[in-house]
C-alpha cells in the first residue's frame, strides 16, 4: 500500500488541522470495543495524516535552513 498519494482534503489541512484529527482517530481507535476490521479507513487516514505533518515538517525545516543560509551570507 503506497501513501504518496495525499487525499487534497488532507493535504490541504494546517498542521494544527491535522493534529486534530489525529487525536481523533486515535480516540476511536483506542476504544476497547473497537472492531480493528471496520476501521481500516480510519487507520488509513491516520497513516496519511501522519505522512502530511511529515511533509509539513520536512518543508518548514528546509524553509528555516535557507533563511539561515542567507542570514550567514548577509553577515560576510
Amino acid at each position: 500500500m503506497k501513501f504518496e498519494n495525499i487525499p487534497a482534503d488532507i493535504k490541504s489541512k494546517s498542521l494544527k488541522e491535522a493534529k486534530n484529527e489525529i487525536e481523533l482517530i486515535l480516540a476511536r481507535l483506542e476504544d476497547k470495543n473497537l472492531n480493528l476490521n471496520d476501521n481500516q479507513d480510519d487507520y488509513k487516514r491516520l497513516i496519511y495524516l501522519n505522512k502530511h505533518m511529515e511533509n509539513l515538517f520536512k518543508k518548514k525545516f528546509k524553509d528555516i535552513s535557507s533563511q539561515q543560509t542567507i542570514k550567514k551570507d548577509d553577515k560576510n
